[in-house]
This record gives C-alpha cells, structure tokens and sequence, in this order.
C-alpha cells in the first residue's frame, strides 16, 4: 500500500485543497437563477450554459426519488438502486454533476452552490415535487447544500448516505477535521496521475478492498476508476475543494424534513464520528443507522441491506 492509499485509509475521500480556498459556510443568500435555458430528454441546460446530463427512469406518476452522486462519480454509480426502486414503482431521478460524466465541463463554478442550484434547475426542469432528495458522499453536501439555499418547498424527505456534512476541513471551530496539509498532499497526487490515484482509492480503502480478507470485485474497481476518469480533470480538481471545506453546518439545521442518515463504521473516506453521527446530531428528529463493518462505498458492498433500508425509510 503506497503512501496516497494509507493517507486516505486513514483519513477520508479528501483530496486537495486548495490553500487559499477558505471555508465556506452556509449563506442565506438568494440562489442563483436556476431558470433552464433548453432541455431535451435527457440533457437541462442551466442558465450559465452549463448542460446537465440526466437520468428519468421509472413511471413518471410514481413516487420521486433524486439521487446525488459522489466525487468524482457519476449518475451511474446509482444504478443498483435506480433499477430497484424504478421496479417498485418511484420515478427515480439523477444528473451527472457538472463537470462529471455526460454533462458539459465548465471552467468555472465547480463549488456546492452552483451543485445545489443545478440540481433545484433539474428538479424545477421537471417539475418535480414530494421529492427525497438521497446523496452519497459529495452528493450528500449537494443534497444539504440545495435545501440551505433552496429550502423545502418540494421535498418530502432526505438520505444522506456517506455523506461529507457537516464539514470535513480541520479549523478552529472544528478541531475533529482533517489538517490542511492532507488535503494539500493528495492535491499533489492528483496532478501528477489522477489516473493511478483513482486506482488506489477504487482498490483500497473506497470499498474497503485493502482490509485483510476482503473479497475484491476487479469489476467495481474498474467501473469507479472509469467514471472516475470520464470526468474533467479541473472540475474534479476544484470538487475537490468543494466537498472538503465547505462548511454545512447551518444548512443541516435548515432541515425540516424526515431525514435518514447511513453510515458504515469502517468508512475510512468520510469517518462515522465526525461526519454520520455529527450530522445526524444536528439535523432535528433524524434517524442514524450504522451497518458494522461497512465501508464508504456501501451502496455497491452492502446494496441488499442499502435498497431495503431505503425502500422502508421512502414507504413511511
């Protein structure tokens, strides 16, 4: 195990900060525009041109579900559960972030607001309403972050799964993060051979393929690295900054909505004291499930339980 992979087995899905980045922490500023400028079936071009690549799948009367995904992922790593719920009826929906998968690479605007607000202009787009908004990972801050800015009006209930809130950077007033200087490192990493990192997080700690007798799946390491690599290297650079000092602290007390929280207890990426249990303690009324063992990527090792959970949680 090389040195970027023991950095993230013992840390978390971090990779480069930029120094001067500062934290952001949650405004109650007006949005963006989110009007849609053009939409076909499945792309929504946002008002700042960027075209969102996106996924409608299921009947289309059906309850909704939307699905945030992580960095630097796509839409398609939400397959296993879109398929399941699409078959017990939701409408199940999910974009490619900008800058990541199908969607347009912009070289601007690669920060949680502008993820918040492009997922209001597909919801908006579509008109969706009684939404549950689900995020993994980066996707849980977007989903946060969209209700800090965009409120409520159309959701019904939240999942964060593995997700980045309540915030991951290491500052005065949250001394449990992660030191500047880690994120700075892998920052270094990702420059010289993005390509070889993704493979180092896919096979390491990601699914949790470097713990000692854990079966390893060569197929899901190769679809993450693929996605991985499909998207833009400066968008998912500067994600990288996004999801890692980004402050959501007072968009999870905006939540007014039931919320389910999931986290695995040997998530080396985003670890379960400082982030699961943290934003469960400051969302009102939300519920904490931990699955013993699990790594960050349980929605692909742990789908089974992951899918029922969820399927529960959405028929309330």
């Amino acid at each position: 195990m090389n040195l970027i992979t023991r950095t993230f087995a013992t840390s978390l899905l971090a990779l480069a900060l930029q120094p001067a980045f500062a934290a952001q922490a949650a405004q109650p500023a007006k949005p963006a525009d989110t009007a849609v400028a053009a939409q076909t079936a499945s792309t929504i071009t946002t008002a700042d041109g960027v075209q969102l690549y996106y996924k409608d799948w299921g009947p289309k009367d059906g309850p909704v579900v939307t699905f945030s995904h992580g960095w630097p992922l796509s839409s398609d790593s939400w397959e296993s559960q879109m398929l399941f719920l699409a078959s017990q009826g939701y409408r199940v929906v999910a974009h490619d972030r900008r800058g990541h998968g199908r969607s347009s690479q912009p070289w601007e605007g690669n920060d949680m607001d502008h993820y918040a607000d492009d997922l209001a202009a597909v919801i908006e787009a579509l008109d969706l309403k009684d939404v549950t908004l689900v995020g993994f990972s980066t996707g849980g801050g977007e989903v946060a972050r969209y209700i800090g800015r965009h409120g409520t009006g159309r959701v019904k209930k939240a999942v964060l799964v593995s997700a980045v809130p309540p915030m991951m950077l290491k500052t005065a007033d949250n001394p449990g993060g992660v030191p500047l200087e880690v994120f700075d490192g892998i920052r270094k990493a990702s420059l010289e051979n993005r390509a070889q990192l993704y493979l180092d997080l896919a096979s390491g700690p990601f699914y949790g393929f470097n713990r000692p007798g854990a079966k390893v799946s060569q197929g899901l390491i190769d679809n993450w690295r693929a996605q991985g690599m499909q998207a833009g290297h400066k968008n998912t650079y500067d994600s990288i900054a996004a999801f890692s000092a980004t402050d959501f602290r007072g968009d999870l007390k905006r939540f007014d909505v039931p919320t389910l929280v999931i986290h695995g207890d040997d998530d080396q990426i985003v670890p379960l004291e400082s982030s699961g249990k943290a934003s469960a303690a400051l969302i009102k009324d939300a519920q904490l499930i931990v699955y013993p063992g699990a790594p960050h990527g349980l929605t692909d090792t742990h789908k089974e339980r992951f899918n029922q959970d969820l399927l529960n949680f959405l028929r309330k």
